[in-house]
């Protein structure tokens, strides 16, 4: 089992596929949360920001549909339809509104490994602006699996520092300041979360950096912001 994965969260309101769902994803190494319907589904993807959603249309409170409208109008997670609504507008429904993939009830767990595998794969891609793995002297980020090792040893990370490593990454050598990593972070309500930003800073330095003191991957721009350093890139 891998140390970190993937975080993925279930919604469903069958607790029998929430159960098969968990014990499938969590054997194959990653993380699970889950819930029971669209209400706590918006707050869980909210407070915890999953990697992917696997979600159900048919859920108590507000239906799946609705669920990834209001998730679309603030953030971009991949979001797998997981439905026994078959018919074609229901799908293209589903996808007019952000679903990146459909996929129909009964399902097998060797397809929605498959399917979560694609996602994520083209949402590294699409993140690190080039290869899903990233080597920077001895840092290494496989964006496909969540994982991140320090000179071959496995490290990890929270929720903040992952994306905010990844945010470096995607911009590496260039300089992004505070307001920028924030917007970035923690979307339009960041105003203010400017001692979280250099505490999440200060944290992921000491997990990544030879010497958290003097950094050789993220640089200070006093006044500014950071810069992640790029010259030890192979």
């Amino acid at each position: 089992m891998h140390k970190q994965g993937a975080h993925i969260l279930i919604v469903d309101d069958e607790l029998e596929i929430i159960r098969a769902l968990s014990r499938g994803l969590t054997a194959h190494g990653y993380r699970v949360l889950t819930a029971r319907n669209g209400e706590e589904a918006i707050k869980k993807t909210f407070q915890n920001r999953p990697d992917l959603l696997l979600l159900d249309l048919m859920l108590p409170t507000i239906s799946g549909l609705e669920v990834c409208r209001r998730i679309r109008a603030e953030s971009n997670v991949p979001i797998i339809v997981l439905s026994v609504k078959t018919k074609e507008h229901d799908k293209v429904q589903a996808l007019d509104l952000g679903a990146d993939d459909y996929i129909a009830k009964p399902f097998g767990l060797g397809e929605v490994l498959a399917r979560i595998r694609v996602v994520l794969r083209h949402l590294a891609q699409n993140e690190s602006g080039a290869d899903p793995k990233v080597e920077i002297g001895g840092l290494t980020v496989d964006f496909g699996q969540r994982r991140v090792w320090v000179d071959g040893d496995e490290i990890n990370l929270t929720p903040t520092e992952y994306d905010l490593l990844k945010v470096f990454l995607a911009h590496r050598g260039k300089l992004q300041t505070r307001d920028m990593l924030m917007e970035q972070l923690w979307g339009s309500h960041s105003r203010g979360k400017t001692h979280s930003l250099h505490v999440h800073v200060a944290q992921l330095r000491q997990k990544i950096e030879p010497v958290p003191n003097h950094p050789r991957f993220i640089l200070t721009v006093p006044g500014v912001g950071y810069r992640f350093e790029v010259e030890q890139e192979g």
